[in-house]
């Protein structure tokens, strides 16, 4: 075989190869888990008929949803607070390593980490006004 035959069936071996791992890598990003973004909604759906609920005397759980890419949110109010009154940088510190032990060791929350969900938890002032978004995504609570 001469060398620039080789090197023609060499590439196009490679790039079969590199094309079907872009194929399987896009199907996993986009189509991960069908079945599982239908259970996802679900539970954001049965969840959401207890709401809103209090979690505290300052914090309100208004709602869940469930996104695309197998990610829930959970939305809560701040229900006694301003964003102009807060030191959102500082909250949303305190905040995260609870919430993240929370998704770690809660048992109901392990068919979610087994499928990998990455679970957001965005605030709001008592006038609705964004504070902040804490994202917890699966690298974070797999350590």
């Amino acid at each position: 075989m001469e060398p620039e035959e080789r090197k023609k069936k060499i590439r196009t071996g490679l790039g079969a190869v590199v094309g079907l791992f872009a194929i399987l890598l896009l199907q996993h990003v986009f189509f991960a888990s069908p079945g599982f973004d239908k259970d996802l909604a679900r539970s954001a759906s049965e969840a959401n008929k207890n709401c809103p609920m209090y979690v505290d005397k300052d914090t309100r759980l208004d709602n869940t949803v469930a996104l695309p890419g197998l990610v829930l949110q959970y939305n809560y109010t701040l229900v006694n607070y301003v964003k102009d009154s807060l030191d959102i940088q500082t909250l949303k510190k305190a905040l995260e390593p609870g919430i993240l032990n929370s998704i770690k060791t809660n048992p109901e929350l392990k068919n979610h980490r087994d499928h990998k969900v990455t679970m957001n938890y965005s605030y709001q002032d008592k006038n609705k006004v964004f504070l902040f978004l804490i994202s917890i995504t699966p690298d974070k609570y797999s350590k």
